[in-house]
């Protein structure tokens, strides 16, 4: 929302909201993950970890996205404060998503995979990378305002590259699931809230390489983002289609009831 009101020109709003975004991941994070921490009844790697974890990771890309975004519209000496956030938390989402994607990819080979276990929040396994990747390319163009970002600029461009990869890699072994779950083992295809969950990605991925591109002069990566934003929107209408005939087969009870 605040990435939106910095594109509309409401900067105020997109400062609070950015502070704002900055105390709930503070609490969140550190709540989440000391309770976890400390629980003394745990849940074993095959009930407990899902690709929901990553938007721990999500969240922390969201934050270096947007202090990126909003670090061009800051005056120095604070836009060079803005900057090191942005990177640090660039590092910070990296470090997590090593850790976490290690786990999922732990529970992928060595235990027992049915096909409801494969539900659509492990497509953020792509997405975490791909807003990692969007906060990367950012932080290249801001690289001028600067002098930290511009002498870490080739370890900035491999590392951004190096999350577009590993996100490309997943998207074909997705989809190799995806067609296991729904066609080989015939699962039921109907409406879950969750599905939202594998578009932000697909969207995500386009952006990203989008700006990937342009950022590091990557010009032969642009078709791959002209073919993907229509593969994103298909999934949204999907999406959409199956929210609107969930509600409708929901309302309609309740009218005839009446």
């Amino acid at each position: 929302m605040a990435n939106q009101f910095i594109l509309a020109g409401a900067l105020d709003i997109a400062l609070g909201l950015w502070i704002f975004g900055i105390l709930l991941w503070i609490i969140l994070t550190y709540t989440i993950f000391a309770n976890l921490t400390i629980m003394e009844a745990k849940p074993t790697i095959d009930q407990g970890i899902t690709g929901a974890w990553l938007l721990a990771v999500v969240s922390t890309q969201s934050i270096s996205l947007l202090s990126a975004l909003l670090a061009r519209h800051i005056h120095q000496p604070l836009r060079l404060d803005v900057n090191f956030l942005a990177l640090s938390m660039l590092l910070w989402g990296g470090m997590m998503y090593i850790s976490i994607i290690s786990l999922i990819f732990y529970r992928y080979m060595f235990f027992k995979f049915s096909p409801a276990d494969f539900v659509p929040s492990y497509w953020i396994n792509m997405g975490a990378m791909a807003i990692s990747t969007l906060a990367g390319s950012l932080l290249i163009e801001n690289a001028a305002d600067a002098w930290f970002l511009e002498e870490l600029l080739p370890f900035l461009k491999g590392f951004t590259i190096f999350f577009w990869a590993a996100g490309t890699w997943w998207i074909p072994l997705l989809i190799v699931l995806v067609v296991w779950r729904h066609f080989y083992r015939r699962f039921p295809l109907r409406y879950d809230p969750a599905y939202w969950s594998a578009v932000f990605p697909l969207g995500m991925y386009t952006v990203c390489t989008y700006e990937m591109a342009g950022a590091m002069r990557l010009e032969f990566l642009r078709p791959i983002a002209d073919v993907c934003v229509y593969i994103a929107l298909l999934a949204w209408t999907a999406a959409f289609i199956g929210l609107v005939r969930k509600l409708v087969s929901n309302l309609i009870p309740a009218l005839s009831a009446r």
